[in-house]
Formats: structure tokens, C-alpha cells, sequence
């Protein structure tokens, strides 16, 4: 994307790059969480003042729901193509291998961004937390509704629950976010994928 030439305003450049800017303020929100995320700590990372930053991307909560695209569109755009494979378990496995290395990556914070956001919210931010649940349950009909397809074709047992099965790979994901974000290493959250799979209904 070109940057935006603009006027020159206290706090924002004369050429600004509206995209750098919202991954800078992605990466705050990712590392720190929705209320742990100053204005101070944003606008020094986006390299702009507050009144440059509301009138560019709104106030706070929607820089973070602009944030929050931006990085479903650029780290987790994975998941689609994921749901195309031809079975049930490859499908799993490139979820779970991919959730996981887009939250290992070097030089970027640890974890995903909508679970550490989700973490810890007060009620004031009751509408981010509803957000972010509503998303992973959107993700969730996804995976489940592939699965019951695989169950029509044969690919999983007549007996296995596409409900269950959804719920059960995305609070794996879920934890093992959690667990990225606390440092476990890359290796060993790949090694509890591996344990999965070994009890994939077959």
C-alpha cells in the first residue's frame, strides 16, 4: 500500500502508512491484551498522538476491532484454506500446525491476539470479550460443520459426534495459545498435536 501523502499535523508525519500503523498497534494488542493496552503505549508504538490516532481510527475499541481484522487477515487466513483439504484429519492437523506456528513466530508476540485480548476484561469491556467469544464460535460452527461432512463421506466413524469433535480442537487451540504465550516452545505444542492425532477417530 502507497503511504497516505498528508497535511503535516503535530504527531503525524508527513507521509503516514495507515497499515504499518495498525500493525503496530496489532502487536500491543497482541502482546499486552485489550485493557492492558495504554494510549500512551499505543500512540508511541503507531508513532502518532492521540488526536491524530481518534481521527484516523476512532477511539480505542476501534482501533482494536481495526486491529483485530488486521490480524485475522494476515495471521490467521489459514483457516479457510485449512478447511479445504480432502479429510477430516488433515484438516485437524494443518488447524493445530498452523495455530500454532502463527503463535510461536519469531519476532512476533507469543500466543494469539484474540485469546491473550480475552484473558482479562473488565466489565467495561464486556463488548470486546463478547466479540472475541462470538469469533471463535464462528470459527467453531466452521470446523464442526466440515467435520459433519466428513462423517456423511465415511471419513470419521458413523458414532462420532462433528459437535464434540469441533469443541474439542478449538480448546485445544485455545490452550495451547495460552500455553504459547507462557513461552512453551513450538516443539512441544507440536508434540501435543501429535498426541491428537494418535486418537483421531479412524
Amino acid at each position: 500500500m502507497k503511504p497516505l501523502q498528508t497535511k503535516a499535523k503535530a504527531g503525524r508525519p508527513r507521509t503516514f502508512d495507515a497499515e504499518q500503523a495498525l500493525d503496530c498497534a496489532m502487536k500491543v494488542f497482541w502482546e499486552k491484551g485489550y485493557e492492558g493496552s495504554s494510549l500512551p503505549e499505543l500512540t508511541k508504538a503507531m508513532g502518532m498522538n492521540r488526536p491524530s490516532l481518534y481521527a484516523v481510527f476512532g477511539n480505542k475499541e476501534a482501533l482494536f476491532h481495526k486491529a483485530l481484522e488486521r490480524y485475522s487477515d494476515t495471521r490467521m487466513q489459514f483457516f479457510d484454506a485449512a478447511l479445504a483439504l480432502p479429510t477430516a484429519r488433515a484438516v485437524v492437523e494443518r488447524l493445530l500446525i498452523q495455530y500454532i506456528d502463527a503463535q510461536t513466530e519469531p519476532g512476533a508476540p507469543h500466543g494469539c491476539m484474540g485469546v491473550n485480548a480475552a484473558l482479562a476484561c473488565s466489565d467495561d469491556a464486556l463488548p470486546i470479550r463478547d466479540e472475541l467469544a462470538a469469533r471463535r464460535l464462528r470459527n467453531e460452527i466452521k470446523l464442526r460443520d466440515r467435520l459433519a461432512r466428513a462423517k456423511e463421506e465415511g471419513d470419521v466413524p458413523a458414532d462420532a459426534c462433528p459437535e464434540q469433535l469441533a469443541r474439542y480442537v478449538m480448546t485445544l487451540s485455545q490452550g495451547m495459545a495460552v500455553q504459547a504465550a507462557a513461552g512453551v516452545s513450538r516443539e512441544q505444542l507440536h508434540q501435543l498435536v501429535a498426541m491428537l492425532l494418535r486418537g483421531w477417530p479412524a
